[in-house]
């Protein structure tokens, strides 16, 4: 697993900002910030589920995200990829 403790969210940001539009799921016309609140989701689940895979957490996340205050009109579907892009760059399953 990568070292969380020594990412910050500013790290994450910054590398998901230059390499969101090289990403599958990322369609023309569709800028940063339709992907931002699903990195930084991801990102910050990595914290909550600490010790759980993906498989383990997939639908607690996406009742989670049904919640997350920042998803504005996106569902889980749109950004499910975008946050298992984030999730898997923190836990190191790249």
């Amino acid at each position: 697993m990568a070292d969380i403790a020594s990412r910050t969210w500013t790290d994450e940001e910054k590398y998901w900002r230059e390499n969101y539009k090289n990403r599958p799921y990322a369609g023309q016309g569709q800028g940063y910030d339709t992907f931002g609140p699903a990195y930084r989701f991801g990102y910050d689940a990595t914290d909550r589920y600490r010790g759980k895979s993906w498989t383990e957490v997939e639908s607690d996340l996406g009742r989670d995200w049904d919640r997350y205050e920042h998803r504005g009109q996106s569902t889980w579907q749109q950004m499910k990829n975008a946050v298992k892009d984030a999730w898997d760059r923190v836990t190191g399953n790249r």
